[in-house]
């Protein structure tokens, strides 16, 4: 006799399995928590790190040929430095005298008024820079993202001037290449990079000083008193001579480059290496604290 199959057996639902997680998957899962944890906060150590200014030798140096180039482009077209504020102050005590000279000469002069330009917009490019010291002045993070608001600031110069259809070199002084709003927009843009770059480049404080103003620089090369060991390396004077001729080249390739491609592409390339700066200050390798 076949035993026939009982109907209800087919309806009933199938038993319910209980899922159990290996103690291994539930510790690996842990352990990759706890990765991501230290990760972040080994990253979080590193970017917090001050830099080795014995170190920053590169970077720097970059700084000082920005300075070159970027003042390569302003004295071309208006014959305004917008690194060199020295200058710009004196021209404007010369647009004041002018008014004690028995001419009358009350006219506010394009040049005068380019050079107060550069000047205003320099100041506030260093004031920004004093954000560094709520961050603190020498960590990855600030040098970092200090350097690439200069790169905003000098693609926005590119951007100005290309959109001014003005020229690249000036015929003379009485004639200068900028002339419109957009071209002042540029100086603004241009000097305020540099005057938040000067004062990155003095809070690390090396022998590079500012990266901007090199007269001192000159002055303390000259007055070393090891500046004639040209057998040993003298990192007092060695990196003085490095960032004398930094600014060099940044000039002399930024007037090559003006004349090639003119001075919107030139800032552009400008904003690149800026860029590639920013970048850059997160590998610099972190002051050793001294026991």
């Amino acid at each position: 006799m076949n035993a026939t199959q009982d109907p209800t057996l087919a309806t009933l639902p199938l038993p319910a399995v209980q899922k159990r997680f290996s103690q291994h998957s539930i510790g690996r899962n842990e352990r990759d928590g706890e990765d991501d944890v230290s990760a972040l906060v080994r990253l979080k150590n590193h970017v917090f790190e001050e830099v080795d200014g014995e170190q920053s030798s590169a970077p720097l140096s970059a700084y000082c040929f920005m300075t070159g180039l970027i003042d390569s482009v302003s004295f071309s077209a208006i014959f305004v430095w917008c690194a060199f504020q020295t200058g710009n102050g004196v021209q404007l005590a010369l647009a004041l005298a002018r008014l004690f000279n028995g001419q009358h000469d009350y006219s506010f002069h394009i040049a005068d008024r380019q050079a107060l330009c550069s000047i205003l917009t320099f100041i506030f490019g260093a004031f920004i820079g004093r954000l560094g010291d709520k961050i603190g002045c020498k960590t990855r993070l600030w040098l970092a993202l200090g350097t690439f608001i200069q790169t905003l600031f000098t693609m926005a110069a590119a951007i100005a001037i290309w959109q001014s259809h003005q020229g690249s070199v000036a015929d003379g002084r009485a004639n200068p290449a900028w002339t419109n709003v957009l071209s002042f927009v540029c100086i603004g843009f241009m000097s305020a990079s540099m005057g938040l770059q000067g004062i990155m480049g003095k809070r690390v404080n090396t022998q590079f000083t500012t990266t901007v103003v090199l007269t001192t620089t000159w002055c303390e090369l000259m007055a070393d008193p090891k500046l004639f060991h040209i057998r040993r390396n003298i990192i007092s004077r060695d990196h003085k001579v490095l960032a004398i001729v930094s600014l060099f080249l940044g000039g002399f390739i930024g007037r090559v480059l003006i004349d090639s491609v003119g001075s919107a592409a030139t800032l552009g390339i400008g904003t690149g290496i800026r860029l590639i700066i920013s970048v850059w200050w997160l590998f610099v390798p972190a002051k050793q604290v001294k026991k």
